[in-house]
């Protein structure tokens, strides 16, 4: 534990070696878009997947803490996992989000709510169910006045397990939403879902 003084100090690369470097990293995809760009002047995209890759950078949740899982939540937004660098920010309205995250036991008096909330959001939207009681009931599953997965009352993307789970557990899903929403794409809304 403690800041290690002997790291290994390279020097400074000179300007010529820095694009050696820059091209030794780009991924397969900048570079068939580079060559494209150099060779024709313009990218030819379908505009659904460019909307879902901005998509994808910026997700924004509409945090809807219910018990200690929030604690965890709030957690992964701070400074050591840093959810802003990923454009996940948190929103205080149902309308300016995108993403819901259903964290702690959902209780049935908080079923309406949760469901008003959903409503509200614009499309698409997605949620994340985080917890064992968000997903299942958790500890309380037998209780009477707890509901058994909130996948009961709207429908859940990625489910983050745990209990409480860690904020690497949440940010693991985040990251999850995002591939599922490169693969699967937002055009294809939840009217099946819904």
């Amino acid at each position: 534990m403690g800041i290690n003084d002997k790291i290994n100090k390279k020097p400074i690369p000179a300007e010529g070696e820095i694009s050696k470097v820059e091209k030794k990293l780009q991924s397969k995809v900048l570079k068939v878009v580079t060559d494209e760009i150099e060779q024709n002047g313009f990218v030819i995209a379908k505009l659904d997947k460019l909307l879902d890759w901005g998509r994808t950078g910026s997700l924004w949740p509409m945090t809807f803490g219910l018990a200690c899982c929030a604690v965890e939540m709030i957690h992964a937004y701070m400074s050591r996992y840093d959810l802003d660098r990923f454009g996940v920010i948190p929103r205080p309205s149902p309308r300016q989000a995108d993403v819901m995250i259903v964290a702690g036991t959902l209780t049935n008096k908080m079923a309406a709510p949760l469901r008003r909330v959903y409503d509200q959001m614009a499309e698409p939207r997605w949620v994340i169910s985080m917890g064992s009681c968000a997903n299942g009931g958790g500890y309380y599953h037998y209780s009477y006045s707890v509901v058994r997965g909130c996948d009961k009352i709207v429908p859940v993307d990625v489910y983050v397990p745990g209990c409480p789970p860690t904020a690497e557990a949440l940010l693991y899903g985040i990251m999850q939403l995002q591939r599922k929403i490169e693969r699967e794409g937002s055009r294809q809304n939840r009217l099946v879902r819904a």
